[in-house]
């Protein structure tokens, strides 16, 4: 904490509140403009292919500032838009439940489990970890799904959120994410299902089958794609370490994450959420998202001038796609057995 500076830990209302109505009017108009080309005549007169041609920029756009919204979410989950905490249950439910279709307080649950056991062989959340020399001690289940997971990747969020892997669900609470949750706190998280489905229903109502699935569901899955990719690539390195009972502390976990650059537009753009990872990792209940670069840049400095700059991991990743496909290709969740911190 001595590294970094001070104000670090500042939490202002009014700026997080500013990020969260740009990131909302982008969405909003983003979402906006796609649904009035949708609707358009010009558009219903061209063949299937070139309507999706015309449409796919918009897609991708809306789907990007969906994911810039996703971040700010995020914050909401660890308390960091603000110190009242009826102003983080509003911009979460708005940002995630609402916008992004993602139920915020299950989502913020197990996010925050992830978090407490980041890099744990067997505790991480939203990670799973198998080690590559004991694959064929694997469920067949998990073995038929390693076979087939190219086909996985655009479906991975949806698989979270669901069906569960490797949690529990997030829409229907089972697994071991709800173990030993009180009914009081399963309650208030069905508030937040209630939200992303009263959403989805009622836009699904409105804009019928075809329109919703071109303007909300193909720029909602171009958010999954980033949401999965940023998150795969922080705590996948070819150095980086799980560790077991015996070994893990919180600080080791934490400095295995990856900062990684996606390019300083796109940096800033998602919130520092690629380049400020370790910071975030190492305080994720105290630094907003616009104080990381800063915080970054003084913790990378000051661990370099005691000596201590191989702790911290930095991979430049201009060309994100094709890394997190080589990645997910030749790794999946395995990790080799020299990776696996025993004791």
């Amino acid at each position: 904490m001595k590294m970094i500076p001070a104000e670090s830990f500042d939490i202002d209302t009014p700026t997080s509140l500013l990020y969260f109505f740009i990131d909302l009017l982008a969405v909003v108009a983003s979402m906006g403009c796609l649904n009035a080309v949708v609707t358009s005549d010009s558009y219903h007169a061209l063949p299937f292919y070139l309507q999706a041609l015309e449409v796919m920029p918009l897609q991708i756009l809306t789907g990007f500032a969906m994911w810039c919204m996703w971040c700010i979410g995020h914050d909401a989950g660890h308390t960091t838009v603000s110190n009242e905490r009826w102003i983080n249950r509003l911009v979460g439910e708005v940002a995630h439940s609402v916008i992004c279709l993602t139920p915020f307080l299950p989502w913020a649950h197990s996010h925050r489990r992830h978090h407490v056991h980041h890099n744990h062989k067997d505790r991480d959340y939203s990670h799973q970890w198998y080690v590559r020399e004991e694959k064929d001690d694997l469920d067949p289940v998990y073995q038929a799904a390693h076979k087939l997971r190219l086909l996985q990747l655009p479906f991975n969020y949806l698989i979270y959120l669901l069906i569960g892997i490797p949690d529990g669900g997030h829409v229907i609470f089972y697994g071991r994410m709800w173990e030993g949750v009180s009914m009081k706190q399963k309650l208030d998280s069905a508030i937040s299902v209630a939200v992303s489905v009263a959403t989805a229903g009622t836009l699904w109502m409105n804009m019928g089958t075809a329109d919703f699935t071109v303007v909300c569901m193909v720029p909602w899955m171009v958010l999954s794609w980033w949401l999965f990719m940023v998150t795969y690539l922080q705590h996948h390195s070819e150095d980086g370490q799980v560790f077991t009972d015996d070994t893990y502390t919180f600080e080791r976990g934490a400095f295995q994450t990856v900062d990684r650059s996606y390019g300083n537009i796109l940096d800033n753009m998602s919130h520092h959420m690629m380049s400020g990872h370790l910071v975030h990792h190492l305080f994720f209940t105290k630094v907003p998202h616009y104080r990381l670069e800063a915080a970054t840049k003084a913790l990378r400095k000051n661990l370099d001038e005691s000596g201590q700059g191989d702790l911290y991991k930095f991979i430049d990743t201009p060309k994100y796609n094709r890394e997190l496909l080589k990645q997910w290709s030749e790794n999946w969740f395995f990790v080799n057995e020299r990776q696996v911190v025993r004791e």
